[in-house]
């Protein structure tokens, strides 16, 4: 069907600023909210209920947060193609849940390097996990709609206001292009830097 129904979110971002309205929107709407580290805390410093990722993964963030979001529950609930019927029976089997909303706030590698940080520091800025959710969403459009960064709140926001908690093909396509273009814009800065060292 080319009208989706957003169920579940799964929301990891850096930047929190711009957020608030959007879950509160979100959360008018029913959806269920998925997190992780700080921005579970802040979701639910916002009064709304928030499930740790690592309640689904058994897994806590580890080796210092650079792994948090990287498992076949989380991944397999974003890739699950659901007009495949083997899809939707693995999922079922290895209790991977469905995630229809992915909401990315990337590391600021561009602005650390800006800074004048470390070349450690710039490493850690390194996003790994929102990159991969990122390309993840964006290749499962026909399912999941992705918000690649805060760039995109109100694009969401507007089409929460107008139709509800529902999105089209062509809008899904639309943020997913939007996505690609935000990941290849980040992987060309982290090239960039790479070159000049």
């Amino acid at each position: 069907m080319e009208q989706k129904k957003i169920m579940t979110a799964l929301i990891s971002v850096f930047h929190k600023d711009g957020l608030e309205e959007l879950l509160a929107k979100l959360n008018a709407e029913g959806v269920h909210f998925l997190s992780t580290g700080g921005t579970q805390s802040f979701i639910e410093s916002l009064g709304y209920d928030c499930q740790k990722v690592e309640d689904i993964t058994s897994y806590p963030s580890i080796l210092g947060g650079r792994v948090k979001t990287l498992h076949p529950k989380i991944f397999g609930g974003i890739l699950g193609r659901r007009e495949l019927t083997a899809d939707c029976q693995q999922m079922t089997q290895y209790e991977i849940p469905e995630i229809d909303l992915v909401i990315v706030d990337l590391y600021p590698f561009e602005q650390t390097v800006a800074s004048g940080a470390s070349d450690a520091d710039i490493i850690e800025k390194i996003d790994i996990g929102g990159i991969s959710l990122i390309r993840a969403g964006a290749k499962n459009f026909n399912d999941v709609v992705i918000i690649p960064s805060k760039q995109q709140y109100q694009s969401l926001l507007d089409i929460l206001n107008k139709q509800g908690a529902q999105t089209t093909l062509e809008q899904r396509r639309h943020f997913a292009t939007e996505a690609f273009g935000v990941s290849s814009h980040y992987d060309t800065a982290i090239h960039t830097w790479f070159l000049t060292k």
